[in-house]
């Protein structure tokens, strides 16, 4: 099976697809798969814009929205996480997953799904200490700070990933594992970016919840984005452990390094994205205490026999097929000859994938209980907070932005 990695799409489909169908045509091969690490940006229409945290010098449609409304299609299948430049409202219609477009799958903001016997897993978002334990109390519309906290990765995601038990051939994350820059040539990687050399020296760069992850899953391969560079290394756990491979990639622009190429051993296909049956398992445990307001999730509250609860998903997947169900669209297109007034159409949908996929597992549709007030107006890890609710992690849209924002 041979499959494309790509950093951070930013919006620019019609540019990545067009340059791996080139890289087929003069190397005569054929890519069954492509995974991108985050920053898709699924802007649908005008409204979307306005969950997607970038200056708005930087707001433009882009060209997700041609596959949404089916004027293109993927030429190859597509399998994405969230990063920290998202259309927010669309990825949380989508919260365990599923269909964005045609031939383009979103993760969730976490999970593990099957393609052809390879297993993916994937956590969106990037960390941020102060809002890791807080519930997903974030709805659209967003003010200036829950704009920015929606996307910052939550312990109960973490958590959830941290149960699995069986091999993950590939791993993705948006921000990097925490400590990562020790396995590579991070001599190198100062060189071109000087200003991380503080951080790798302090221990700060990169995500704790990612490396904790590293330790428990092993994946074979890990790719992560963010960023805005290459880099490279080799995880050996332990002394006879296994290793993990690790790449970060960079943005779509020319003459920038944000698409690699490998292979990997499977059987024959056919190559379909196809729902885990462990992850399965794993979310209808564990959503009684998905934590909806900002209070933490209680893990303690959790019963479960994880082996009469895999049986149950099986028979169920047996009886339905494990294919995601089928994409739909839930707000209108973008359409250059009319102007959508900011606001129509603005109420947040529930996406009958999200339903089909909680009735599939027979679990209550919590989104419809939550309280669909909009506050608190800030991040509750935040009141006290003086100043911008800035991350030094939030790597901006332009590279020339960099370094002012992590001096911020």
């Amino acid at each position: 099976m041979r499959i494309a990695v790509e950093g951070c799409m930013h919006g620019e489909l019609d540019n990545v697809y067009k340059t791996l169908q080139y890289m087929e045509n003069i190397n005569n091969y054929k890519i069954d798969l492509l995974l991108c690490c985050g920053d898709f940006q699924a802007v649908r229409n005008e409204n979307d814009m306005e969950s997607l945290n970038v200056p708005r010098k930087y707001r433009e449609m882009k060209s997700f929205w041609k596959y949404y409304s089916g004027q293109e299609v993927a030429p190859i299948p597509t399998i994405f996480i969230g990063g920290n430049h998202e259309a927010s409202n669309y990825l949380w219609e989508l919260y365990y997953g599923g269909w964005a477009a045609p031939n383009i799958y979103f993760l969730g903001f976490a999970g593990v799904v099957k393609f052809g016997n390879i297993r993916i897993g994937g956590l969106s978002g990037i960390y941020n200490a102060r809002h890791y334990r807080l519930g997903h109390y974030e709805r659209p519309p967003y003010n200036e700070s829950t704009i920015r906290s929606v996307y910052h990765v939550r312990e109960y995601d973490v958590h959830k990933l941290m149960q699995i038990e069986e091999p993950i051939d590939i791993f993705l994350s948006h921000d990097w594992p925490r400590g990562i820059t020790d396995y590579g040539n991070c001599k190198e990687l100062v060189r071109h970016k000087q200003y991380f050399e503080k951080e790798i020296q302090d221990g700060t760069l990169g995500s704790e919840p990612a490396a904790q992850l590293l330790e428990k899953l092993k994946p074979s391969y890990w790719f992560s984005a963010h960023l805005h560079c290459k880099f490279a290394a080799v995880v050996q756990h332990g002394e006879d452990g296994p290793v993990t491979k690790f790449l970060a990639l960079d943005k779509c622009l020319p003459r920038r390094k944000f698409l690699q190429v490998f292979e990997v051993e499977s059987g024959q296909g056919p190559y379909e994205i196809q729902y885990d049956e462990e992850w399965l398992a794993i979310t209808q445990t564990f959503n009684s205490v998905f934590p909806l307001t900002s209070q933490s999730a209680n893990f303690g509250g959790v019963q479960h026999d994880m082996k009469d609860c895999r049986q149950w998903v099986r028979s169920r997947l047996q009886e339905r097929g494990a294919k995601p169900f089928e994409f739909v669209r839930t707000v209108p297109c973008y359409d250059a000859s009319q102007s959508l007034s900011i606001g129509a159409f603005a109420e947040n949908p529930q996406n009958p994938q999200t339903q089909s996929f909680l009735q599939f597992l027979e679990l209550p549709n919590l989104f419809e209980n939550a309280l669909e007030s909009r506050e608190p107006t800030q991040s509750p890890a935040t009141l006290d907070h003086k100043g911008p609710d800035l991350d030094p992690e939030e790597i901006p849209i332009d590279d020339e932005d960099e370094l002012e924002e992590l001096d911020e």
